[in-house]
This record gives C-alpha cells, structure tokens and sequence, in this order.
C-alpha cells in the first residue's frame, strides 16, 4: 500500500467578497434573472451534511444551483469579532432580498423577488462545516435549461480555468490513500506492468486518456471529495512514466455495499466505448433487488486493448475484495474476451442479446431484403425453444436471403453459444438481459451521458445521477414493506409471494400467474422413474399472429424439482406460468424455496449475512472498513423508514460512539 499526497485545496475560488467587522455582517451581490423556468426535482441539500471548508460547502451548493437553474450569493456571515474567523454563512439564491432603489433617470427593472431559498452552514468542532438550516422552495421559476450562466456559475468556471496553468504553493495537504496490492499484480510507478509479466502483447504508453482544458481538476476535485465525504470510497489511478493518466476507476461505499448483495451477475458496459464517445467511461452494472441496474463501479479507460481492460478489471476485482461474479455479460468485443478470460476464468462470459441486435440494422441494412432478413433473424433468436429450431432457422435464412459471405452473421454464428438464449438455457442472468423482441436495454448513467459530454461534465453530473437512482431504490423499499399488493388471481402462488417478493418483481411474477389462465390441454406424455414430463400449450402472439405452442416440462415429484423448456427461471428468476401449471396440476399449492430467489425478497439487505462474517482478521484495516460498511448499510436505511426507526438509530450509534471512547479512555 502507497499513500499519495494530494493537494486538497478547492479549485474553485471563493466568489462572493465578505465584511468581518462586528458579529454579523450582510453581504450583498448584484445578480439579474429574469427568465422564466421550469422546476425539476434534482437531489436537495439536506440539514445535518458536513464538509472539510467553507470552499467546499459553498462549492457543492452551487453546483446544486447550476443543476437546478438559479444562481447563489452569500448573504450574511456571522464572524467571531476578536480573530475575524467566520463561524457561520447564509448562502442564498441570487433572487433573494431586494435592490435598494436607485435615483438614475433609467434604473435597471427589478430581478429579484426575495426568493426565500438558502442554507445556513455553521462551523462545528472547529473543524468542519455542516448545514443547519435548509430551505428549497424558490418563489419564482427556476430551469436547468437556461443558456447562460449565473455570476456564481461564471466565476466558478472562472476560477477553475485561472487555477489550472498557475503552480500555486500547496497550503493545505490532505492524505489520500492509493491502495496498491499483490492482486494488482505488480503494480510500480503508477502503472500496471501486465505485458513485462506476459511477455506479449506490449502495453503502448503514448495511449493515455484526452483530458481537455479544467478536466484534470474536476477529476481531481471529484476524487477528493468522495474521498473526504465517503471513507468507503476506493479509486485506483494508473500512469504511465511520463505521468500521464491511462486509466482511472472507482467506486463509493454504495456501490461496494451493493455488490455484497447482487454480485451474482454482472454486466460490463462499454458502450461509450463503442460508441465513441468523448469520455471512454466503462461502468460494472449490476440488478438490485427490484429489477433495476446498480452501479457497481466505474472507469476511464484510455485505450481499447487487451492490457488496459485487464488493468481495470483488477482494480475491479480488488475493490470487490477479490470476489468474481458467476456471470458477466459484456458486448462482443474480442480484447474484452481476452481480458475477461484472463481476470474472470472461472465465470460464465456472454454477449449483451440487445447490443448485438441493435447493430442489425446498421450491419445488414443495405442488404436487398433487410425487412425480411430482420424477421427471420429475430424468428430464429427470440422465439426457438430447441437448439435444432434455430440452427435450422438460421440455415434457411443465410440459404433463403445469400448471407453465406456475411462476415458479420458468419462471426455471430461461431460465437452463437454465447449471446443466442437458446445455448444460455442453463445460466442464471437474474433479468440482466433482454431475452424478448419487445424488450429493452438503457445503460446505467442513460440520459446524463451524451457524445460530446466530457469528463468535467460526467464528474459533475455523477453524484445527481446516483443520488436519483439511490432515491428510487428508497422509495420502492418503502412501497414493498409498507404496501399491501393488489391479489389479481385466487391461486396461492400469488398470494404466497405477495408477502416476500419486491413490488417490482411481485409485478412480474404476477402476469405469470394470470398467464397460467392462458395455458391449457396440460398433459403427461411419459415418465422415467420419479421424473414425468408434461406438455403445457399456450396461445401465443408471434409475429402478430396468434398461435398455439408447446411447451416441455419436466416433474420430479420426490423432491418437487421442476424445469420447463422456455428456462424462464434462470433467465428472469422467477417459475413461468407453464411450471405453474404443472405444479397447480399436481396439486402442489405453495412454490418449493428453492423457487424463491433471495435476492428478489423485500427484506433482502436486512436478512443479509456475509459469508464468513465471524472471521477476524489479524490487521486489516481496509477488510475492516468494507466489512463494517456492509453491514451498517441496513441499520442506516431501517433507520431512515420512520421517525421512530430513526430515533432508535441515532440512540445506539450514540451509544456505540460512547463505548469507543471509554475504550480510548481505558487504552491511554
């Protein structure tokens, strides 16, 4: 392990001039608005956050401000009168108060509206800032959209841009822990050395990310502000001699935490690579207990190759304390093969379905024929249930439309066992990928990273963007313990799931069992000792037609095992409705557990124990920061259920707080 000094002085400047004579002076700034905005609901301050300085909290409530469209102002400071030290400051909106009326013949129009929006900062322990009081309702409209920038906008790109050619003497250091271990494999001088230790395969150093004008700083600032609010947080730089950055990645404590619960399946998602975005951003995404994505880490990477991806992939997988995935999902790209062979060699890699079939269009678009193609494409993809239906489908169509050149479907045929569902019929993907025509794909930071977003702008945005997922997955755990489901069937198996499974997941399992009204004819065509195997038709809509399928499934009736032939199961992780059937047929009234996927339960993260959790480790300060983290993470969220969950929290993390200083106390 390496410690790397850094110089955690803001880069944005303090804006606002400030009067220290006396206990308490008003510091006004002009500031004309005007425009007429929409509201939006970004992530607000709240009362009880705390910062490193002044500089810091006036930072995060001013990127708030821009996020949300209106600009801020300091308008009054308290200070101590002997020392002129500042105790305490009201940051408002610009809209706030109002001018003094001016005697010009032409007076400039009135723009403020004595908006009431503010927080009050007050300096605790001498050391750090914390917000006391907060107030979020503006009286006038405020926009996100707006074309120009506030003053305090301004100045803090200003700032940033003055800041960056000066080489201004370090005031103030704060300490910032690079972790560099064995699992890194030989990590010296910033950089990994995977190719002197392969022997192939040499690692280009001139490859290295594009950072543009006030990109290094925002990175840099990022760094150190989710290192001093979030002591989980973990980031691994990689530098080549000359000191330019290759790769970055990181991940917060919510992410970390996340992984203990859904590290099951994992999908790499590159597509701001493929894509070619201006930032080569790489995220581990990963599905919560409500179906949705989670992010599970992060990434810059500065070049596509075998190398870089390996690099990445450990610091990965040494943020996750070494644990792999049992499935990773990635796009079809042969140095992403390699390297998640080579980092991941006991998990099951497959190809992303989605990604592959949206490059239909653009890699057999001019064919003679595309619609045709395309519908006997997804024919054989989505709706074969044997491995002989679609390597004949797919035969007709290259014979049928002349595909036998095709480079593209010839590469897509050779590596058919991992992206076609058919060949995947025995692999867990816990809903990660699309399996259906109709279904989709939207990656995890969609709508917040565009082309020509850079790497200021990303930084910038990460934090709103993960505070709004982290509110969803909230309020969707408040609406599955606190809500009653809507029964839309008399069969137990709803009613039976009704009380464990997320609303989310509950949903769909739903439609399955209202879908058991759409099966019939279920009947047992053979038995082989204590397995029967029934066949289940339904009526199903292909390609806007109705017809009648058939579907095989299996009975073991000793031990109440079952398995149908559209693998449902594994694919989404909850029994389709032609197992129902069968199991509804034999008169089985409750769904067998090993059918109830934990990871799906509404008290997941409090029923979640870690494995191996009673071992203590000799010295390991990090393993013990991560194992604490994990397990605080349902105390912190219980307590946020209620205000009586809340008090009883605050209580016994003050009472645990007491007992370390008697420890302290007892040890001095």
């Amino acid at each position: 392990m390496e410690e790397v000094c850094l110089n955690s002085e803001p880069v944005f400047e303090e804006v606002d001039e400030y009067e220290g004579e006396g206990d308490c002076s008003a510091v006004e700034h002009d500031e004309e608005t005007g425009a007429k905005h929409s509201k939006k609901e970004p992530p607000p301050p709240t009362i009880g956050l705390e910062f490193d300085s002044f500089d810091e909290a006036y930072d995060f409530y001013n990127i708030y401000a821009k996020e949300q469209g209106f600009g801020i102002r300091v308008s009054n400071s308290w200070f101590r009168t002997k020392r002129k030290e500042r105790y305490r400051a009201k940051l408002s909106c610009s809209s706030a108060g109002f001018k003094k009326k001016s005697e010009a013949n032409n007076p400039r129009p009135e723009t403020r509206t004595g908006c009431p929006a503010m927080v009050v900062i007050r300096l605790v322990d001498s050391k750090r800032w914390r917000i006391v009081e907060v107030e979020l309702e503006h009286n006038h409209q405020v926009s996100p959209q707006i074309k120009r920038f506030y003053k305090s906008h301004k100045k803090m790109i200003l700032a940033a841009r003055n800041a960056q050619p000066r080489a201004e003497p370090v005031t103030e250091i704060h300490t910032i822990k690079l972790y560099r271990t064995a699992a890194m494999d030989d990590v010296s001088n910033g950089y990994s050395n995977v190719s002197e230790r392969e022997g192939s395969h040499p690692v280009d150093h001139s490859k290295h990310l594009e950072l543009k004008e006030g990109d290094s700083y925002a990175v840099y600032n990022f760094f150190c502000r989710m290192k001093l609010t979030s002591p989980n947080f973990f980031y691994f730089m990689d530098l080549d001699d000359d000191g330019h950055l290759k790769n970055v990645f990181w991940a917060d404590a919510r992410s970390r935490a996340a992984y203990g619960y859904f590290c099951d399946t994992v999908a790499i998602d590159t597509t701001c690579l493929a894509n070619k975005y201006e930032i080569p951003l790489i995220t581990f995404v990963g599905v919560n207990h409500h179906g949705k994505s989670v992010l599970l880490g992060c990434g810059f990477i500065g070049h596509e190759s075998v190398e870089y991806f390996v690099w990445i992939f450990r610091a990965w997988l040494k943020c996750m304390l070494g644990c792999p995935p049992q499935v990773i999902v990635t796009d079809q790209c042969k140095p992403l093969q390699v390297a998640v062979s080579e980092v991941f060699p006991k998990a099951r890699h497959c190809f992303c379905l989605w990604y592959i079939m949206q490059r239909v269009p653009e890699k057999l678009g001019g064919l003679r024929g595309f619609e045709a193609i395309r519908r006997h494409l997804n024919k054989a993809v989505y709706n074969s249930l044997k491995i002989i239906e679609f390597e004949t489908s797919w035969a007709e169509m290259v014979k049928k439309h002349g595909l036998g050149d095709n480079k593209w479907l010839q590469t897509l045929y050779e590596e058919r066992k991992q992206w076609v569902p058919v060949y995947l019929k025995d692999t867990s993907f816990a809903g990660m990928i699309p399996i259906q025509e109709n279904e989709s794909l939207n990656a995890f930071f969609y709508g917040c990273v565009h082309k020509r977003t850079s790497f200021k702008e990303f930084v910038d945005k990460y934090d709103l963007a993960l505070y709004r997922k982290h509110l969803k997955e909230a309020t969707a755990d408040m609406q599955s313990k606190n809500s009653s489901f809507e029964l839309k069937t008399r069969c137990n198996f709803e009613v039976q799931l009704s009380k464990v499974y997320t609303k989310e997941i509950f949903s769909k399992f739903q439609s399955e069992v209202e879908g058991m009204y759409s099966c019939f004819n279920t009947r047992q065509v053979s038995v082989n000792g204590p397995i029967i195997t029934y066949i289940v038709k339904e009526r199903v809509q292909i390609d806007g037609n109705k017809e009648v399928r058939s579907y095989e499934v299996l009975f073991e009736t000793s031990q109440i095992d079952i398995r149908c032939i559209c693998s449902l199961f594994n694919y989404k992780g909850y029994l389709c409705r032609h197992a129902l059937n069968v199991l509804n047929y034999n008169g089985v009234e409750e769904i067998p557990s090993r059918y109830i996927m934990r990871r799906w339960c509404k008290d997941l993260k409090s029923r979640h124990v870690d494995q191996g959790s009673t071992d203590i480790v000799v010295y390991d300060p990090v393993y013990w920061q991560n194992h604490l983290h994990k397990r605080a993470v349902p105390v912190v969220e219980g307590g946020a259920q209620s205000e009586e969950h809340y008090k009883i929290a605050l209580h016994e993390l003050q009472e645990l707080l007491n007992r370390f200083n008697l420890a302290d106390d007892r040890l001095v």
